[in-house]
């Protein structure tokens, strides 16, 4: 019978036997905690509950970068299928995989497995995922029963990062159409991971340190664990919780966009001189990094196979990216150049270097 597992120890052996004996345990002893978590529901309420609400998303994303949502409109059942049916195509032998049998229906691609340009085994990630567009889900027509489930899943999550984006902006004195015009299902996408048992988990990641490349993140996972994130300079583990997802910010969401610069021309007209000072104050934190996007990171387990599905909220490869402060942390930049920035870094170094 074929594994399902890849090959990663056959594929990259040369940076096994290149191993220094001395480079042996990358990962120090980590608390475990949760996260905030917040309860969604509130938001229905009206009235303070809902301002109370809004004022923690905002506040976790400003001193986390992480939270978690309950009661956050997406079915529990949906959930449930989402794991059983990923479960099920990770189960399908490597060759199947890597080469879309078996009925598997994936655009060409998608699947991915380790580190290509690794140089050592620090840059190695122990995983394996299906990385899939949204509208590719759309076109597979509900062929399979993952599809179907894909496609629920992906809509409801999609309304969720919507509502947690104009949230956010919103917390900061500004109401946009932004995301509705700019991050279509053309532009989001959908990656189902799955982290093998790992014989030598104190010497490669399941999943490297990184920042996330978009406004906004929503994962589900199991009760493995194995998610880690940097908070006050130490890494810290989060603990699992049942039936929540986790969100954290994105890159993008700690730049400000430039759609703020045509908000903030407009309120001038129609409001004092003192509400303009105001505002003007307000734009100007955000755009220097209130929101954060955090580094994190997955650590591989020797004994259990670890799931999760990740929902990345992406604006159009053209959407400038711009604070609209005059003297900026950073300059004005296109999704798709700091998409082509991020891969020339990982291809030359190995690792993203982001923002900086």
């Amino acid at each position: 019978m074929e594994e399902s597992d890849p090959p990663f120890v056959e594929f990259y052996k040369n940076l096994f036997d290149n191993q220094k004996t001395n480079d042996i345990g990358v990962f120090d002893d980590v608390e475990e905690c949760e996260v905030p978590t917040i309860d969604l529901s509130q938001l229905h309420q009206g009235g303070r509950e809902a301002a109370d609400c809004k004022r923690e998303i905002a506040e976790a994303s400003q001193k986390w970068g992480f939270f978690q949502v309950i009661n956050h409109g997406v079915s529990l059942d949906v959930l449930e299928k989402m794991r059983c049916e990923q479960m099920k195509v990770f189960k399908k032998t490597f060759y199947d995989k890597a080469n879309n049998h078996c009925n598997l229906n994936f655009p060409a691609g998608s699947y991915r497995w380790g580190t290509p340009s690794a140089t050592c085994l620090r840059q190695l990630a122990w995983s394996e995922a299906f990385h899939i567009p949204l509208t590719d889900i759309s076109n597979m027509g509900g062929l399979t029963s993952l599809s179907t489930t894909m496609d629920q899943f992906a809509m409801m999550v999609s309304n969720l990062a919507e509502n947690l984006a104009e949230i956010l902006a919103e917390q900061l004195g500004h109401k946009s159409n932004f995301f509705k015009e700019n991050c279509w299902p053309s532009t989001c996408y959908l990656r189902l991971n799955r982290y093998p048992p790992c014989p030598v988990p104190s010497q490669v990641f399941g999943l490297m340190p990184h920042t996330d490349s978009d406004f906004l993140t929503i994962l589900h996972q199991d009760q493995i664990g194995g998610l880690q994130l940097v908070k006050d300079g130490k890494w810290i583990a989060v603990k699992p919780k049942k039936e929540a997802l986790i969100i954290n910010i994105g890159d993008l969401f700690q730049v400000l966009p430039r759609f703020c610069c045509y908000f903030l021309q407009t309120y001038i007209i129609q409001v004092s001189l003192f509400s303009i000072s105001v505002f003007f104050n307000l734009f100007q934190a955000w755009s220097n990094d209130v929101y954060k996007s955090v580094e994190h990171r997955v650590v591989a387990n020797k004994h259990r196979e670890r799931f999760s599905v990740a929902y990345f909220f992406c604006p159009s490869y053209d959407t400038v990216i711009q604070s609209c402060v005059e003297n900026s942390i950073y300059k004005k930049f296109s999704f798709r150049e700091f998409r082509q920035q991020v891969q020339d870094d990982v291809k030359r170094l190995g690792y993203k270097i982001g923002l900086p």
